[in-house]
């Protein structure tokens, strides 16, 4: 059962999703430009990460439901990141 705070308007959705497009946009842009690779592999980690946060606080409702659902989220990212880290890391993907 989700908390009594409200839901927001389907505006704030089309917002949302305008902003992730834009983000995506940017990300094209980035992974298409020919500078420095370290720079660019850190800007887009960087857009990544604030569109995974966008969409899983706004869009999958964790912003609006029970505290507990967000902590459960987040102690599965926090295990799932170090694993994905040294999976890259053993097949030399992320030097």
């Amino acid at each position: 059962m989700a908390s009594t705070a409200s839901h927001p308007s389907p505006r704030f959705y089309w917002w949302v999703a305008v902003v992730l497009a834009v983000i995506t946009a940017l990300e094209i842009a980035v992974g298409s430009m020919k500078f420095f690779a370290p720079v660019k592999v850190v800007g887009l980690y960087l857009l990544g990460g604030v569109k995974f946060a966008a969409v899983v606080g706004l869009f999958m409702h964790l912003k609006f439901d029970k505290p507990i659902y967000r902590s459960l989220f987040l102690v599965g990212l926090a295990g799932a990141v170090p694993i994905f880290i040294v999976l890259l890391l053993t097949f030399n993907r992320l030097t």
